[in-house]
C-alpha cells in the first residue's frame, strides 16, 4: 500500500533538512567551527557528536513538515522543537549541537508544509515569507519571555545585553540574511566554480562578514564580532574562494579564531539554512 502524498512530501523535506545540515558540518576548514578534521573553538564537541545529533533528529524534520500541512499556530511547532531538543541532548550527552537548526530549519520545514497545503509552489522566498507571515509575531514574543524551567540561551542573553535580535529576529523577519547574503553568495560561487563545497565556503564567509553573529558576540564581545567580520570581509575582498591561495587564507583565519576562542555559530546556522533554501525551487 502506497504511503499518503503528505507523508511522502514530509519525508522529502526531512531528507533535505538533514542533508543540508550534514553539508554544513562536513565542510572542512570553517573558521572556529567543528568539521571532519578539527573541533575549531569547541573542545566539548567534534564531528562524531554532530553525527549522533543528526541521527537523533531524523524523525523531527519530517514530523514538523507534516505538522505544517495542518497550517498550525506556533504552539504545536514549539512543542515539536522542545521534544527534538531533548532528543538531541540525550544523543550528545547534553552538548548543544543543533539548537539553532531545530528552531530555524524546523520553521522552514513547517513552512513548506503550509505551502503544500495551500497548493503553492515551493521556493526560498515563499518559504521564508510563510515563516514571517504565520509565526513572526510569536517568534518575536519569545525575545521578551522568560521561562522558569528553562535557562536562557546564549543568543537570548546577548540579544538582551547587546540589543542584537539574533536568530529570533532573523526568523521572524523571514531570514533576510540567508536570502540576501547567503544565497546570492552561494549561487554566484556555484556558477563560477561548479563546486558546491566552494560555494558553501564562500556563502559562510559572506554571512560572517555581514551578520551580527550572537555567538561571536557571546564569546568575544563587540571586539570579537568586529574582528570576525573584518577577517571575513578581507577574505572576500581578496577574491574569496576564487583566489588561488584561498585555502591558505582560510587556514590562517581559522587559526586566529581558535586562538581567540571565536566561533561564528550563528553564521554556521544560516549556512545550513542557505544550503536548504538553495534546493527548494521545484520541490513538490
Amino acid at each position: 500500500m502506497a504511503a499518503p502524498a503528505g507523508e511522502l512530501f514530509a519525508a522529502r523535506v526531512g531528507r533535505l533538512a538533514i542533508r543540508s545540515l550534514y553539508r554544513e558540518v562536513a565542510l572542512d576548514g570553517k573558521p572556529g567551527l567543528v568539521g571532519p578534521t578539527g573541533n575549531g573553538s569547541h573542545p566539548d564537541m567534534d564531528f562524531t557528536t554532530f553525527m549522533r545529533s543528526l541521527q537523533a533528529l531524523r524523525g523531527y524534520f519530517p514530523a514538523i513538515a507534516a505538522c505544517g500541512l495542518q497550517r498550525p499556530g506556533f504552539a504545536p511547532l514549539r512543542a515539536l522543537g522542545i521534544a527534538a531538543e531533548a532528543d538531541m541532548l540525550a544523543a550528545t550527552a547534553a552538548v548543544n549541537t543543533h539548537r539553532g537548526a531545530i528552531f530555524n530549519l524546523g520553521l522552514l520545514c513547517a513552512a513548506l508544509g503550509v505551502l503544500q497545503a495551500e497548493g503553492a509552489a515551493s521556493s526560498a522566498e515563499a518559504a521564508c515569507a510563510v515563516v514571517r507571515r504565520c509565526w513572526g509575531a510569536d517568534i518575536l514574543a519569545g525575545l521578551s519571555e522568560t521561562s522558569a524551567d528553562a535557562p536562557l540561551s546564549h543568543g537570548l542573553i546577548v540579544a538582551r545585553r547587546d540589543g542584537s535580535g539574533g536568530a529570533r529576529q532573523e526568523a521572524a523577519s523571514g531570514f533576510p540574511a540567508a536570502l540576501n547574503v547567503g544565497l546570492p553568495a552561494y549561487r554566484a560561487a556555484l556558477a563560477a566554480t561548479g563546486d558546491g563545497e566552494l560555494a558553501a565556503m564562500q556563502a559562510l564567509f559572506a554571512l560572517i562578514a555581514e551578520l551580527e553573529d550572537t555567538n561571536l558576540l557571546w564569546r568575544g564581545g563587540r571586539a570579537g564580532l568586529d574582528y570576525g567580520r573584518r577577517a571575513a570581509a578581507d577574505f572576500l575582498a581578496a577574491g574569496g574562494v576564487l583566489a588561488a591561495d584561498w585555502r591558505t587564507r582560510a587556514v590562517g583565519i581559522d587559526r586566529d579564531f581558535v586562538a581567540r576562542r571565536l566561533s561564528p555559530g550563528g553564521s554556521a546556522d544560516l549556512l545550513g539554512i542557505t544550503l536548504f533554501l538553495a534546493e527548494l525551487d521545484g520541490l513538490a
